[in-house]
């Protein structure tokens, strides 16, 4: 299964005049989360890739993707959303980070969503054992929730370990 993205998306104004965004939403768990869909390469179907030694329990490994070798992170590890179950529905999203390719395993993709500005309100400041740096914010459409992550800040983080300092300085 290899579902490539045929067109691309750009920020653009509604009806209204209100400044949108496209978001490519998707499962972890029983949570919709969103990422800015001009970052998405590719959706392909979950193989199991290469180990690497010593590397985080989120980094399942890399992947050979056309001759590029591509770690490929398990978001429901790294975000701490219960044990990771493999099944038909979970798939890989390529990302271009950067000038990185990196891949992203989660529960299921569910749709290219717009939303508007409006529609996002930053993320609720927890106690300091919840991380938020990552979120952007939750956005709202009619009754769904979705957890906005900034994917290139989390990417490019030091904690991931998947990019050199030099790529990202």
């Amino acid at each position: 299964m290899n579902l490539e993205t045929t067109h691309v998306a750009r920020p653009s104004t509604d009806d209204e005049g209100s400044f949108s965004q496209e978001y490519l939403t998707f499962t972890l768990g029983a949570e919709e989360y969103a990422i800015d869909i001009l970052k998405v390469q590719e959706i392909r179907g979950y193989e199991q890739p290469t180990a690497i030694a010593n590397a985080p329990a989120f980094i399942k490994g890399v992947i050979n993707l056309r001759g590029t070798i591509v770690p490929i992170v398990d978001m429901r590890l790294k975000f701490g959303v219960g044990t990771a179950d493999y099944t038909s529905f979970t798939v890989v999203i390529i990302l271009n980070i950067g000038a990185r390719v990196v891949g992203m395993v989660v529960d299921g993709v569910s749709d290219v969503t717009a939303l508007r500005n409006d529609q996002v309100r930053p993320a609720p400041e927890f106690a300091a054992t919840v991380d938020t740096r990552y979120i952007h914010g939750l956005g709202t459409l009619n009754e769904r929730m979705l957890i906005v992550v900034d994917i290139e800040r989390l990417m490019l983080s030091s904690e991931m370990a998947l990019m050199d300092d030099t790529q990202h300085a």
